[in-house]
């Protein structure tokens, strides 16, 4: 998500602060690391959550006036609730594998909330110009398709920041945390720079000629200097993995751009006339799904095809990935003949 530095890096730290302190807390080695960000609405959100959730409000007082919400799995919640009441692991995991939430981990949660509340404190007070306060509220759950949605629970009506982060808890299975922050917060808390308007200028003179030399005079399309190299972008954590692909695609004669999950997407697009993405990972997760929003939004005007490929797919997440902008899904491990079956069709190759 392009902007919200400042916001990005408060998050980060209070984030990395909460973890240590609630780690200590529950006598258990805790990180919660922010791993991306983007922009969504609570209709988006909520319609493709499947698990049930904790949500924490914290109300954000004096200068920065607004809320904004913490929300958790609610089994990471039953894990970390049952830790700080020395539940013992089995009947913990138990709790965590039929959902089971009882009064003392709405009360433990709410220590956990305090905890993070308090690292959110030291660092927005520590980097905001202005004053402010923030004030955690009681956590609630939700359960989809139990709960009902209205139009403020589990969370207000309108347009959000979502943070998400990664929860590490030794020897524990744990998901993600959210920060949903609402837009208008977001802008009070890390102002968008404004740009001057550029001066009109009038429009040069172009001589036809000069213009021609650098089309295709049989295609009548711009060169490749002009257009950008003919480009492949491959993106894929583990660098072996994705050796394999680069490997088996060769053939096309593109370059290949490789990246990782959390690249620079602009920077890779730089200069090149980008003909495909693959975007690849273990399981398709909302982490793979934020890349293939991020390529549509390069390329709003005419985005380059992007298969989307994971060893673990659920029906709901191949529906979400076609949802948000994929042209066609994979199962890895995959053959090279149905890999190149696909890359010639969407890079329009002749056998």
């Amino acid at each position: 998500m392009d902007g919200y530095t400042t916001l990005h890096e408060m998050l980060g730290a209070a984030l990395k602060q909460a973890g240590e302190e609630s780690g200590m807390l529950l006598g258990q080695d805790l990180s919660i690391s922010l791993t991306d960000s983007l922009k969504t609405n609570k209709t988006s959100y909520f319609g493709d959550l499947e698990d049930a959730c904790f949500v924490i409000g914290v109300d954000s007082l004096e200068a920065y006036v607004g809320q904004f919400y913490l929300v958790f799995t609610l089994r990471d919640a039953i894990v970390m609730s049952g830790t700080l009441l020395g539940i013992p692991p089995a009947r913990i995991q138990e709790k965590k594998r039929l959902s089971i939430i009882e009064n003392d981990d709405f009360d433990a949660f709410s220590e956990i909330g305090n905890m993070i509340n308090g690292s959110f404190n030291t660092v927005f007070q520590g980097t905001l110009p202005d004053k402010i306060r923030l004030k955690v509220l009681p956590p609630k759950k939700f359960i989809p398709e139990i709960d009902k949605v209205t139009e403020e629970e589990p969370i207000p009506e309108g347009e959000y920041l979502m943070f998400r982060s990664k929860l590490d808890m030794g020897g524990q299975e744990m998901n993600y945390l959210d920060v949903m922050i609402p837009v208008a917060l977001g802008n009070m808390l890390d102002p968008p720079v404004e740009v001057p308007p550029e001066p009109i200028q009038e429009e040069p003179d172009v001589d036809e000629a000069e213009v021609s030399a650098v089309r295709n005079p049989e295609a009548g399309e711009l060169s490749a200097a002009e257009a950008g190299v003919e480009s492949i972008v491959v993106l894929e954590d583990d660098e072996d993995a994705r050796r394999l692909i680069v490997e088996a695609i060769k053939f096309t004669g593109f370059k290949i751009v490789e990246g990782m999950l959390n690249a620079d997407i602009k920077e890779l697009f730089s200069g090149k006339n980008v003909r495909l993405v693959i975007i690849c990972s273990l399981d398709a997760d909302d982490r793979e799904l934020s890349v293939c929003i991020k390529v549509n939004a390069m390329r709003q005007d005419s985005p380059p095809p992007i298969i989307m490929s994971a060893q673990r797919w659920t029906r709901t997440a191949a529906l979400k990935a076609l949802k948000y902008g994929a042209r066609d899904i994979l199962i890895m491990p995959c053959s090279n003949e149905e890999l190149e079956k696909k890359v010639r069709k969407f890079c329009k190759l002749t056998d």
